[in-house]
């Protein structure tokens, strides 16, 4: 059993669950940026962590629906006509 100065002090499963954590807020905003659930991906990395990652990283971004924009026409540049 770990003491409370063990745990104050830095021990190695305390930096790994910190780190383990950060990781999954990571991996919230880069499924949000692929157009994602951010919330369901966060649970899926607090039981998956560094996989969820590579998952999230791999995974093509999501297309809205009905949205086909031509490279040339005026809103893929973000202006309205």
């Amino acid at each position: 059993m770990m003491t409370l100065a063990a745990i104050q002090m830095g021990s190695m499963p305390t930096e790994y669950a910190v780190g383990w954590f950060t990781l999954t807020l990571i991996n919230a905003g880069l499924a949000q940026g692929k157009g994602r659930s951010g919330l369901a991906w966060w649970l899926v990395s607090l039981f998956l962590g560094p996989l969820a990652t590579l998952v999230i990283v791999l995974l093509d971004p999501v297309k809205p629906q009905g949205a086909t924009l031509e490279p040339g026409s005026s809103r893929a540049h973000g202006t309205q006509p």
